[in-house]
């Protein structure tokens, strides 16, 4: 083996922690010595071992003079645990291989000077991209202070996310159904509509085994969700903000007797400030949203510029009808030449249906793009 795949091993192991380890990034850790692996962790909760330290005391031998493969850039500071590098030092590490940089002021460059400046061997960006794709929501959060956020839909092959009479139970098959509740428990919230509650009522929950519910998210700028609505009557059992325009404290009451937490912001375009309410979730340490919003949200959140990754499901079915919702509504773009613009695509079957993934990158007219935002977001750490 090698050091690509001994990385490999560490990303596989990294992986482990996606969902509980938000909104630290998820690590792998590989010890390597005499051409064996001694010793493997990785980070499995927040507050929790970080990865290297797992690794160490999973350790079957004495790691003294040992490489240790790990997926980001050991930490040099004391935060809920202490710093990594000393734990490295002090056993003895004689090589350190890094996947990549970590982007926290407090760590970037500084862990991997400090084991050099200790004789440590640091040879650094092996399987780069694999790690930092692996972290995206973590770099975007510690860059910006702001959620990492994915729309996510799922479409007919002519591009309808339900039947002219509204049905859309089931778009997709049962596998692509598994792999969006995956979805939620991998991300902090789930975000939908007002409008999405009155159509469904769905409880935008994680029905995984062992899985974990995100924050739920309702924007509802007149507080129109009905009490009686099970995002309602659940909310003293998983965590729900209602995001409104309406600022009197009378009309909140009741959402907040039932366990809502209900954050007032201004208005924009007749609906929720988005970008602002973007601002308060990331001061909340919501660092990624799955957006399960309707064509209306979606639109607006796309015009707002906070979407940064598209996650569309495409089942083999064709629905047609004029009036049938697609993912997307509103007025839309003029012209394609001002639409916005997807990159890095990638392709995942599942079952009879296909998952397309896409990154949010520009329009050409500059006028809508995530990097604004980390342009002028604030860092979360």
């Amino acid at each position: 083996m090698n050091d690509q795949d001994y990385m490999a091993r560490a990303l596989e192991l990294a992986r482990s922690g996606m969902g509980w380890t938000s909104p630290n990034p998820m690590v792998g850790a590989v010890i390597v010595k005499d051409g064996r692996i001694i010793g493997e962790g990785w980070h499995r909760r927040c507050g929790g071992l970080h990865a290297e330290r797992e690794a160490l005391a999973a350790c079957r031998e004495d790691p003294a003079g040992a490489t240790i493969y790990v997926t980001l850039e050991p930490c040099c500071h004391q935060g809920r645990q202490p710093p990594c590098t000393q734990a490295l030092l002090d056993a003895g590490i004689g090589r350190v291989v890094v996947g990549a940089g970590d982007p926290n002021p407090l760590v970037a460059g500084k862990g991997i000077g400090l084991l050099r400046q200790n004789g440590v061997t640091v040879d650094e960006h092996v399987l780069e991209r694999e790690c930092q794709q692996l972290n995206q929501v973590f770099f975007h959060f510690i860059r910006t202070g702001l959620p990492f956020v994915v729309m996510k839909y799922a479409m007919t092959l002519d591009g309808k996310i339900a039947a002219y009479t509204g049905a859309s139970k089931w778009i997709t098959g049962e596998i692509a159904r598994n792999h969006v509740h995956r979805q939620r428990h991998r991300h902090s919230a789930i975000m939908a509509g007002v409008g999405t509650v009155l159509a469904d009522d769905p409880l935008l929950t994680c029905r995984i085994e062992d899985g974990k519910n995100p924050v739920r998210i309702i924007c509802d700028s007149g507080l129109r969700t009905p009490l009686t609505s099970q995002i309602v009557r659940t909310a003293k059992e998983v965590p729900t903000i209602l995001a409104t325009c309406t600022a009197d404290p009378q009309a909140a009451k009741p959402f907040q007797d039932a366990g809502c937490t209900v954050l007032t912001l201004p208005r924009q375009e007749g609906h929720v400030d988005l970008q602002a309410l973007m601002k308060e979730l990331g001061q909340r340490q919501i660092d990624s949203i799955l957006l399960e919003g309707g064509g209306t949200l979606n639109w607006a959140a796309l015009k707002a510029g906070i979407v940064h990754k598209i996650q569309a499901y495409i089942a083999p079915k064709l629905l047609g009808g004029g009036d049938a919702k697609s993912p997307i509504e509103g007025r839309g773009f003029p012209s394609p030449g001002e639409a916005v613009i997807l990159t890095g695509g990638a392709v995942t079957p599942l079952g009879d249906d296909l998952l397309i993934e896409y990154d949010v990158t520009a329009a050409e007219n500059g006028t809508m793009f995530f990097a604004s935002n980390e342009q002028n977001g604030k860092s979360g750490k």
